[in-house]
């Protein structure tokens, strides 16, 4: 049996996260949840209520001999933008904010150390805004949030929104997808 590791994410919506994180090789599996606030087992409506503190987070299960956790946190930091606060495009409150909910002090160290090389790259032209802090509970979101662009790629939001950031992924990252 493989080890395999976990990274939780969140930024913005987890219907955009989730198709690029699963198209990675050595990621076995992406769910979709919550994390981050204060209630349990909260339900969409709570979290979007904006008043759980829970982020919307895809915790993704990955094989660390093929993919790194750097990798994972380098990924995310250029998927996403992580210099606005509680914002991802048009999706705005706190459940959208850049977060990085760490399994381990190692994986705290990483994510900052990621961060900050990308910083000094200046991938992006403002601060990188993303929270590290570790992962208390994760929630699991409702079975119909799971693999949803997959499931509705013809949903107005997942042909406006996800399906020009899925194509501008697996291009950037061809040399990194799983075989199709």
């Amino acid at each position: 049996m493989t080890d395999v590791a976990r990274a939780t994410f969140g930024g913005g919506c987890f219907w955009c996260l989730e198709p690029l994180f699963r198209d990675l090789k050595g990621v076995t599996d992406v769910v979709c949840g919550y994390a981050g606030g204060h209630v349990p087992n909260p339900t969409y409506e709570q979290v979007c209520g904006k008043a759980t503190g829970h982020a919307e987070v895809v915790q993704v299960t990955f094989d660390p001999a093929a993919v790194s956790y750097a990798d994972l946190v380098g990924v995310f930091l250029t998927i996403h933008d992580p210099t606005t606060k509680d914002r991802q495009g048009a999706d705005v409150g706190p459940q959208y904010r850049s977060i990085i909910l760490t399994h381990d002090s190692e994986q705290a160290r990483v994510a900052r150390a990621v961060i900050e090389e990308i910083g000094l790259a200046r991938v992006w032209d403002a601060p990188i805004v993303t929270e590290v802090v570790p992962l208390e509970t994760f929630w699991p979101a409702e079975e119909y949030h799971q693999r949803y662009f997959e499931r509705n790629p013809f949903a107005g939001y997942c042909r406006a929104v996800i399906a020009p950031k899925v194509a501008k992924f697996r291009k950037a990252y061809a040399a990194r997808l799983k075989a199709a």
